[in-house]
């Protein structure tokens, strides 16, 4: 399909990435990009929001808190998504990479953060993106944020 790519979201692009969507199964873990757009609207500063393309094909959603002030983690990631029918293509993990990258360009960068709902069900854990996080380098802090257990990558 291409290069994967963060772009910025506008007119030209916003219905098609409002479109992405996640397994019914992983629903329970992440919020759609049209209410993750509309929560992002009631934060100031605003969070760094992109959209995922493989090529010229949308295939995701990511939405950071950068260097947020009143958080205790400055670099968050706060929504990140790969549509259903695009998952398991390696487009996470690349578009992991280029967040990375653009948080190591941040001040202070020494640590990005995200965090993943728990629920202690076998059968809703195996839609559970925690395996894909510690298979990236995250590693539990062993703090907990409104249930979800909040994961620490060293970018050190």
């Amino acid at each position: 399909m291409g290069d994967v790519t963060l772009r910025e979201i506008d007119e030209h692009n916003r219905a098609e990435v409002e479109e992405l969507r996640v397994s019914a199964a992983q629903q329970r873990f992440v919020d759609g990009v049209a209410p993750s757009l509309r929560e992002a609207t009631e934060y100031s500063p605003g969070p760094w929001i992109r959209a995922i393309y493989a090529g010229d094909t949308p295939v995701g959603f990511l939405m950071l808190a950068d260097n947020h002030p009143s958080s205790p983690w400055p670099y968050f990631l706060w929504r990140f998504l790969i549509d259903e029918r695009h998952q398991g293509h390696g487009y996470g993990r690349a578009a992991l990479d280029l967040l990375v990258a653009h948080v190591r360009t941040r001040p202070a960068a020494e640590s990005l953060h995200t965090s993943v709902a728990t629920y202690d069900d076998p059968e809703l854990d195996a839609a559970s993106p925690m395996g894909f996080y510690l298979g990236y380098g995250f590693r539990p802090t062993g703090e907990y944020e409104q249930r979800e257990a909040v994961l620490r990558l060293d970018l050190q």
